[in-house]
Formats: structure tokens, sequence, C-alpha cells
């Protein structure tokens, strides 16, 4: 690995790894429909990037709290392990880029808000390429907003946070990678974030080539 770059990236899982939101997009719809609530995108786009136990309390105030929030959290996860079980297509650029990060012989990890169930289905379609630590929901107290995710991530890498790169695609993970002091690359899709002077925005992981990297490792560090 390079002594002059990032001594890790962190990946974010849903939406930003895999594309997973149009099957939570899908689970969503098909949980609200039972309690005849019609679920759309502006809902999910209010619930992107969790923590699920939010999600699901959102769902049950929606439905009246005919159920209750941990209900419609268990329902939820039962529904998307389903779906992973059978596979999910990757973000453009995501496979490219972990092969790219595996031949600099960098450090990688997944620091996903999802819990471990989702989180191993994910990993196990993804075998060619060894995550050396994967964080789940179930890894921590708090999940994100909460920096501890990616700080326990750098922690078990032996790696500097402030010297590790994260990739995220919703505010609430952005939230977390800025807290946890890393340097952030978001991926926007279905919500504005705004760059800082730790965030930078991309369009897809197809941007993020060796040269683009070491860019944004020149903007942060040189």
């Amino acid at each position: 690995m390079p002594s002059n770059f990032f001594d890790a990236i962190l990946f974010d899982m849903d939406g930003t790894l895999i594309d997973s939101e149009p099957l939570w997009l899908i689970s969503e719809q098909e949980l609200m429909a039972r309690y005849d609530f019609e679920w759309t995108e502006v809902n999910q786009a209010f619930c992107l990037g969790g923590p699920l136990d939010r999600v699901g309390n959102y769902m049950s105030s929606l439905a009246d709290s005919v159920k209750d929030g941990q209900y419609f959290t268990d329902t939820l996860i039962s529904l998307m392990a389903q779906k992973l079980a059978k596979g999910a297509p990757c973000m453009p650029g995501a496979l490219a880029l972990l092969d790219l990060v595996e031949e600099l012989h960098m450090h990688f990890a997944l620091v996903s808000a999802s819990p471990r169930v989702l989180v191993d289905g994910v990993l196990t379609n993804l075998a060619t390429h060894h995550f050396e630590v994967s964080i789940s929901s179930d890894d921590v107290v708090k999940t994100k907003p909460d920096p501890e995710g990616y700080l326990k991530a750098a922690a078990r890498l032996g790696v500097d946070i402030s010297r590790c790169l994260v990739l995220e695609d919703s505010a609430t993970g952005v939230q977390s990678a800025v807290a946890s002091g890393a340097c952030v690359v978001a991926i926007p899709h279905l919500v504005s974030i705004a760059e800082t002077d730790r965030i930078r925005t991309i369009l897809t992981l197809e941007e993020l080539t060796h040269e683009k990297l070491q860019e944004f490792y020149g903007q942060w560090f040189d």
C-alpha cells in the first residue's frame, strides 16, 4: 500500500456497494400494503440510511400503530433477507473499485446500518472480494448516524480513521462518517448532499479511478 495514500477505504453497503435500494422499496411497499398504506419514494427517502428501528417506528406510526415498531423492523428484515438471498446487483463501478483496492493492497471494510443477517448475505454474494472487516448494526451499540461503526472498523483494521476514505450514499451515513473524523466521498442518488471541507461528491463509483483517488487524497493531505 502506498505510504502517501489513504490507510483504508470503508464502504457503506446499501445504495453504495450494492443496488439494494430498489429491493428495500419493494419490501417496504409490500409490508405497508398489508396495512393499506401506499409507500412511496418520498417515504423511502425519509428512511434512507436507517437506522432500522427508526424505519420500523415510522412504519408503525403510518399504520396507526396497529403493530409496534419492532414488528415492522423484524418483518422488513425478513423480507429483505429473502430478496438478498437471491443476490443483489452491485452499484456501477463497485466491482472495479474493489479490484483496484485489492491491486493496491489497501485495507478495506464494510460498514452497514443493516443487521448481520443481511450483511452476511451480501458478503456471500461477494465472496471473490475478501473484506478484512465487516460491521453490521448488530456489532455496535449505536448505529449510523453515530460514528461507532466507522471507528470500530478502523480500530479492527489497525488504521487511523482520519486517514480513511468512507464511501456513502445517504445523509445519515455521511453524518456518521464525518463524525468519525474520516474523509468522505458521497454518491447521492435519492437525497442531496452538499460538499464541505471533509465531503466530496461524485455521480457513480465509476469515477473512482486510481488517479481520482490520488486527487482526492491530495486535496485533503498535500
